[in-house]
Parts: C-alpha cells; structure tokens; sequence
C-alpha cells in the first residue's frame, strides 16, 4: 500500500481513466497493451502512463525489442493507494476541466448503482431508505465565479459534516456536483442556452 499525502500526486491518480489504468496495471503491460485492454488511443494512453510514471505510481519492469522499437511494460507500483484526507480538498480543487466531467458522470453512476441496490433491499425487507435529495439551478455571471461557488460550498458542506458527524452513527454518504443545464426547447421553437 503508498500512502499519499501530496497534492500533485493524489491529482495524478485521481481521474477515472487514471484510476482505471492502474486497476489494469496489476498485472504488467505494455502502453499498446493498455490501450487495446481500454479501447482508448494509444497516444492517449501513453501520455497517462508517463504522468502516472512521473508520479510514481507506476514503474518499469521490462523493456523489450519489437519491430524496430523498444517496448516498455509497467505495473502499478503498489496493489492499494490511500489518501490523506488532509489533501483531498486540494487535489479535486486543483483537478483539470477534462477530468471534472469523466469524475462526475462516474460518481452519478456509482450513486445509481449503490442506491438501486439499497432500494431493492430495502423493499425486500418491507423498509423504507432514508435519502435526502438538494437539487437547484444557478446561473455564474463569470466562469471563475464556479470555482469560487465551489469552494464556499466545500466550506458550508465541512463546517456541516463536522457538526453532525457522530463517531458512532450510522454514515451517510454526500455528493455534490454540478453541470451545466441542458438545452430546453422554447415555445417558439428555439432552445434556451
């Protein structure tokens, strides 16, 4: 297990496809092999896995000829990654545009799947599961208004979480994301931007 406690690094492992390499980095293989495993460009996945390598979180083990060129294969450098919960807010602060929507789209999915499951249990056993849902629109007149929006709401949600958080209750998991509104179709005929 590598316990990470550095900002650069945990942004280095944090988007889906990162997460997902390394998943597939258990076992050693090439960047062509990679990519093949992920159905994702090669160019695509060997800039990846030289972040990652930068970062340490991958490493070399085996360089072989083919066809005129030197194939490298990796493996994860450690089977668990654990992060210090002191830098998390940093990290996903900090995390490039491109990944934001990939991170979202993956954590709406999980919460579909963990709570269609609890439901099912739920109704199985003649229970009900106790869910809160906040949704709301707002409209930034600046695109770096977001990031401000998003780090008071961080702020709002902590100072939350610390005042309700029991160490020996039952634990709640909150999600927070944001997207633009899509398009609406307009009585006329047009759609609203």
């Amino acid at each position: 297990m590598r316990y990470l406690d550095e900002p650069d690094v945990v942004r280095a492992a944090l988007s889906p496809l990162r997460r997902r390499m390394l998943e597939l980095l258990r076992e050693p293989l090439s960047a062509s092999g990679l990519a093949e495993a992920m159905s994702a460009p090669r160019q695509r996945v060997n800039y990846h896995l030289k972040e990652l390598e930068k970062a340490g979180l991958v490493e070399l083990v085996e360089e072989r000829q083919r066809r005129g060129f030197t194939e490298r294969v990796f493996r994860a450098s450690h089977d668990r990654l654990l992060v210090d919960p002191g830098v998390v807010g940093s990290a996903f602060a900090a995390i490039q545009d491109d990944y934001a929507a990939e991170h979202l789209v993956d954590v709406a999915a999980s919460t579909v799947r963990e709570v269609a499951r609890m439901q099912a249990a739920a109704d199985e056993a003649g229970q009900r599961l106790l869910t809160f849902t906040i949704e709301s629109e707002v409209r930034f007149a600046e695109p770096g208004d977001l990031h401000r929006f998003a780090e008071a709401l961080t702020d709002a949600v902590r100072r939350a979480v610390e005042a309700f958080d029991a160490p020996d209750g039952r634990p709640y998991r909150l999600i927070a994301g944001a997207h633009p509104s899509p398009r609406t179709p307009t009585h006329e005929g047009g759609t609203d931007v």
